[in-house]
């Protein structure tokens, strides 16, 4: 915050992402199988969009599934796509009904057929809301959409469509999967873990980090609602500095 500007004063984020974390974590420790960590990593899911949109958010990200959780055993992977499957089946006429815009995100290349289907059906099915903007990270990795817009704007350039000297932050950031999104101003990870793993590398070059040390399947409104509070507190200074008297030189 700046001098003399309360928490109160400072609005909650527009855009958090969470790395929903602790699922198979949360079941060891109390004698269950992951899966039911999972399952019960779905309905805290469910609440998160509840409480983004009752606390005024307007988009929330949520990493879902990474493009390295493929080398998880084959049968944790095959419960996990069932539990996307479930989710949008499920879900998807109450969070339409309740105006949300549906996103994924991610390399939908190697995804079966019928989840492609089915992703692209909760995308278009939703297109229409004008509500919170729920990005479901799903298959996605920092670093594979990076590749993924590198070799696009190669090939565009290779075929004259585009001059080399003309690729710059924003051309980069216009090819991304979050092209129309704003960048999350606010990251939260649960489960105590202190890394990003690989989510939003380029969208979270100025986002605020807030690690909390619950477990997905624990996190609440109450948890949600403290690591937004400690955002607010927060001074964001984009490089610059944080009155017009400190003439220090920094860059964060």
């Amino acid at each position: 915050m700046s001098s003399g500007q309360s928490e109160a004063d400072v609005p909650n984020p527009a855009h958090v992402a969470i790395i929903m974390d602790g699922n198979g974590r949360w079941a060891q420790m109390r004698g269950l199988p992951r899966q039911e960590g999972h399952r019960r990593g779905l309905e805290a899911l469910r609440r998160a969009v509840r409480n983004a949109s009752d606390l005024g958010i307007s988009v929330l990200t949520l990493y879902s599934f990474s493009t390295e959780n493929w080398r998880r055993p084959f049968a944790e992977v095959s419960f996990l796509m069932g539990l996307l499957k479930h989710f949008v089946e499920k879900d998807l006429a109450e969070l339409s009904a309740a105006n949300v815009r549906v996103r994924i995100i991610g390399n939908r290349e190697n995804l079966a057929a019928d989840l492609r289907r089915l992703v692209e059906h909760a995308e278009a099915s939703t297109r229409a809301n004008t509500g919170l903007v729920l990005v479901i990270a799903f298959n996605y990795g920092s670093r594979d959409e990076i590749v993924r817009v590198a070799r696009r704007l190669a090939a565009d350039a290779a075929a004259g469509r585009i001059d080399p000297a003309a690729i710059d932050e924003a051309a980069i950031a216009g090819h991304l999967d979050t092209h129309d999104l704003p960048d999350p101003e606010l990251v939260i990870r649960t489960s105590g873990e202190t890394r990003i793993s690989n989510f939003l590398l380029w969208q979270a070059a100025y986002a605020e980090f807030v690690f909390v040390p619950v477990m997905w399947p624990d996190f609440d409104r109450a948890v949600f609602e403290d690591a937004l509070a400690q955002y607010r507190q927060r001074e964001r200074r984009f490089g610059g500095v944080s009155a017009p008297a400190d003439r220090s030189v920094g860059v964060a």
